[in-house]
């Protein structure tokens, strides 16, 4: 795969995904820019599919800008409801405000109260980042880790269901971990150690 040059474009205005790749790829020595710094629009995500969705993404700032850009798509798959909300795990926190995670999370378990299904409630997170150039030359990774879902919600740390996502072999969620803790085994931390191996740094 083609090398990176120092400075590298994040096709994201979610702050809390921003710093996180941010603090992932520090070690590279990659200056990142935020999406939402330079007023870009964000692209309507009508893919089925984490990838499909992050290469509308990645393609759109790549081209608006001439920058290479890194897009992340991403969510919870929660088995007891068939995998929802996957690629529509922020659709279920918009509201005419603006996005309310709580109220997504909220969602979620009374799903799963009327869906009837007993605890431990397995779930998994999943990222898609992808890589993409002005050429339209692109590249793709996926991260998954696995785990389920608790309730009540617990933690403050971390950004959307963080809260509600306690990772296979720990006991806290994702919003109680330190956030460093929580990015070294996160599903865009497994998702850009591919891309960084890929990189060949």
């Amino acid at each position: 795969m083609r090398r990176l040059d120092d400075s590298l474009l994040i096709a994201t205005h979610n702050a809390g995904k921003f710093e996180e790749l941010t603090a992932l790829l520090e070690p590279l020595g990659i200056r990142t820019v935020f999406a939402r710094d330079l007023g870009l629009a964000e692209p309507d995500e009508t893919g089925t599919t984490f990838i499909e969705n992050a290469r509308i993404k990645a393609h759109a700032a790549a081209t608006a800008t001439g920058l290479p850009a890194l897009a992340d798509d991403s969510g919870i798959e929660i088995d007891a409801l068939g995998g929802a909300p996957g690629v529509y795990t922020a659709d279920w926190a918009e509201t005419p405000a603006g996005r309310d995670f709580v109220l997504a999370m909220h969602k979620a378990h009374k799903l799963l109260v009327e869906s009837g299904a007993s605890a431990p409630w397995t779930a998994r997170f999943c990222c898609t980042l992808v890589l993409a150039w002005p050429d339209e030359e692109d590249a793709a990774f996926e991260g998954k880790v696995e785990g389920q879902v608790v309730w009540p919600m617990r933690g403050t740390q971390g950004h959307g269901y963080d809260p509600i996502f306690v990772p296979d072999g720990h006991d806290q969620t994702f919003a109680e971990m330190d956030r460093w803790e929580k990015n070294r085994m996160s599903h865009r931390a497994v998702a850009l150690d591919k891309l960084v191996k890929a990189l060949g740094a």
